[in-house]
C-alpha cells in the first residue's frame, strides 16, 4: 500500500476506473452476445435490431475511452459483415 498521499489517490482512482471500465465492457459483450444469439436463431429482424444496439454500445465504449476507435471500427465491421452474409 502506498504511503504518499498522491499515490494513495492514484490507487483509488485506478480502482474506480477499473470498475467502471469492467461494467462498460461487460454490457458491450452482452449486447454483442445477444446479436449473435439472434443470428443463431435465424431471426433477421431481431438480429438487425440487435446489431443497431451493439453498434450504439460500441460507439459509447469509444466515447468513454474503454475501446480504441480502430478496435471499435473492426468490431462493427465484423458484426455488419456477419449480418449481411446471412442475407445472401
Amino acid at each position: 500500500m502506498p504511503n504518499i498521499k498522491s499515490a494513495i489517490k492514484r490507487v483509488e482512482v485506478t480502482r474506480k476506473r477499473t470498475v467502471r471500465n469492467t461494467r462498460i465492457k461487460s454490457a458491450l459483450k452482452t449486447t454483442i452476445r445477444r446479436f449473435e444469439e439472434a443470428m443463431r436463431d435465424a431471426d433477421r429482424d431481431e438480429a438487425g435490431l440487435r446489431l443497431k444496439r451493439a453498434i450504439v454500445a460500441i460507439d459509447k465504449a469509444v466515447t468513454k475511452g474503454v475501446l480504441h476507435k480502430n478496435a471499435a471500427a473492426r468490431k462493427k465491421s465484423r458484426l455488419a459483415r456477419r449480418f449481411n452474409k446471412s442475407a445472401g
